[in-house]
């Protein structure tokens, strides 16, 4: 099997934007928001997206642009091999990383 391979924006206003690449391990199943759970674990435990359904079992909170469509990070499996671009939703005040404000 072949690693993911996303590219996710980081910075924030201060220091700007820029993509970074991460590899990460492909299982079965695997969702976007699995992966950069991953990331945050094993490899840069400051990368900022907001969710809510591990915490408040809610939804919607997880919303970014994939490969330049609004997407659910929870609900794109990734595929075996996959690269993917993640950016912060360009319609949200962009706080850092994934994350924008949700009002």
């Amino acid at each position: 099997m072949s690693p993911i391979k996303l590219n996710i924006v980081r910075g924030d206003e201060a220091k700007g934007r820029n993509f970074i690449e991460y590899e990460i391990p492909y299982s079965e199943g695997i969702s976007l928001l699995d992966a950069i759970f991953w990331i945050r674990e094993h490899v840069d435990s400051s990368l900022s997206v907001r969710y809510s359904c591990r915490s408040a079992n809610a939804c919607k909170e997880c919303m970014a642009m994939v490969d330049g469509k609004v997407q659910y990070l929870c609900s794109i499996r990734a595929s075996d091999g996959q690269k993917v671009s993640i950016e912060p939703l360009k319609s949200r005040q962009w706080v850092k990383d994934l994350t924008t404000v949700m009002e």
